[in-house]
């Protein structure tokens, strides 16, 4: 029989030596990884706070506006464009004067405007153009007043008028597009060529409104009032505002909803003919007609936007359709009016803007050359489209119902005549458009639906499916 012999005392003493240098390793072996867990996981859930932050739609409660006025028009009917559109329950910002008005202590309560602000003194700023209206120093700097006022979680400052009219929600929904997060200066030109020839393609006019991004706004309001020293010569404010953020390297991105309308008389073929992008602003509207007829401009303005309050993000957008029966071409406006024309016309033939408007100011032949297609409104009012404005609109169960009744024309009219018509019935379903739908918008298409009687007219406007083309069928 053979003895295993003992282990020595250094033999036990050197395996207790490598079985504690093992487990040492091992335990800061766990405690290494479970320190990079937990690390990662808090990192994780940092940049998933932010994402979601990020991702959060922009609404109202992100936008902050600037509205420029004085004590004489804003005591007059001008604060009533504003109370139009202004949402005390989900808007900030301020309307700047140079003082209050005298009957201020009336309205001081009143949450159907936004609250008052008072410039601050620009005595100390040069402004040589011969002519102009120093004002438009204290205009241009409700831009950094504004980002002064210092509201927390603002995306967007959006600038105005005491004239402009905002669609709020369409609005929200063309800033939708862009990362706030970048610097962007976002407005229109001028419908007049001449126009933007003098003051700047690269502006964008206050009068239509324009937006800045929260951080280009922080970056501007910090050097704008050394900037504006070097531009004294210059007319007005939005010409400022733009120089100032040339320099700062930022050029205008163009959105065709904002509206500064540098037109007079009758808008009609403008607002009937409106680019794919939603409403956002209108201006002006005190040089034109009333946009409804038999109406005041405000009550014109009001009658409008009970179509907004419905559909926003449809109003104004147009859809084109063809009775085979008769051969006539249809053009619907959506929330304003229908026109019917008694032939066959090509899509692109419809589209352009008729001129029913005069240029904002008589002069040289580029003072009425528009920065769109345009074609003849006709002379004759007997050989117009039949027009069908608005009456009413409202929701039920299959859809939202609008229903435009015939702008009388004392015409004569034989049975195959849309002059026949008294009535046209739009059915519509709300439109809520996401951001691929923004970024790269398609007209809707529409069907003439059999009607019981021989004086109404049915419509139902729908998607256009994938390869639908808009033409006469025969």
């Amino acid at each position: 029989m053979q003895l295993i012999p003992s282990p020595t005392k250094t033999q036990v003493s050197s395996r207790l030596i490598n079985f504690y240098i093992i487990s040492s390793s091992v335990c800061t072996l766990f405690l290494f990884v479970s320190f990079f867990l937990v690390l990662t996981s808090s990192k994780n859930s940092y940049i998933s706070s932010q994402d979601a932050c990020a991702t959060t739609p922009t609404s109202l409660d992100h936008v902050v506006f600037g509205i420029a006025s004085n004590q004489k028009s804003w005591t007059r009917q001008r604060k009533e464009y504003v109370r139009l559109w202004w949402k005390h329950h989900s808007m900030r910002g301020c309307v700047f004067l140079e003082s209050l008005p005298p009957d201020h202590h009336n309205h001081t309560n009143d949450t159907t405007l936004p609250p008052v602000c008072i410039s601050g003194d620009t005595s100390r700023f040069r402004y040589t153009y011969k002519g102009g209206l120093r004002s438009a120093i204290r205009v241009a700097r409700v831009v950094s007043e504004t980002v002064a006022l210092n509201h927390s979680n603002v995306r967007w400052y959006v600038f105005g008028d005491d004239d402009t009219v905002f669609i709020p929600e369409n609005l929200v929904k063309t800033l939708s597009k862009y990362d706030h997060e970048l610097w962007y200066y976002i407005g229109a030109n001028s419908e007049i060529y001449e126009q933007n020839r003098i003051f700047g393609f690269g502006m964008a006019f206050g009068g239509a409104g324009f937006a800045i991004s929260y951080p280009l706004a922080k970056a501007l309001a910090k050097v704008f009032d050394s900037c504006i020293e070097r531009y004294p010569h210059l007319y007005g404010s939005d010409s400022r505002i733009s120089s100032c953020l040339a320099e700062l390297g930022v050029g205008l991105t163009h959105e065709p909803g904002f509206h500064q309308n540098d037109l007079r008389g009758d808008m009609f073929g403008l607002l009937a003919s409106h680019p794919l992008s939603p409403l956002v602003s209108l201006h002006h509207l005190e040089h034109t007609d009333p946009i409804f007829p038999n109406r005041t401009t405000m009550q014109a303005l009001q009658h409008l936007f009970k179509a907004v309050n419905v559909d926003p993000h449809r109003i104004l957008q147009k859809t084109v359709c063809y009775d085979r029966w008769f051969s006539w071409t249809v053009s619907v406006s959506w929330g304003y009016a229908v026109q019917i024309y008694g032939n066959h016309m090509l899509l692109p033939n419809v589209l352009p803007v008729q001129e029913t408007f005069k240029q904002w100011k008589k002069g040289p032949v580029l003072s009425g050359v528009y920065t769109f297609n345009t074609r003849e409104h006709h002379p004759d009012p007997c050989r117009r489209p039949v027009v069908f404005f608005l009456d009413h609109v409202s929701s039920r169960e299959d859809g939202i119902m609008s229903i435009y009744k015939k702008s009388y024309e004392n015409c004569s009219y034989d049975m195959a005549s849309p002059r026949k018509l008294e009535e046209v019935r739009v059915l519509s379903q709300k439109l809520d458009l996401d951001i691929k739908q923004l970024q790269a918008p398609r007209r809707h298409c529409c069907d003439i639906l059999p009607s019981t009687g021989g004086v109404v007219m049915d419509i139902a406007i729908r998607e256009c499916k994938d390869e639908e083309l808009t033409y006469m069928h025969t």
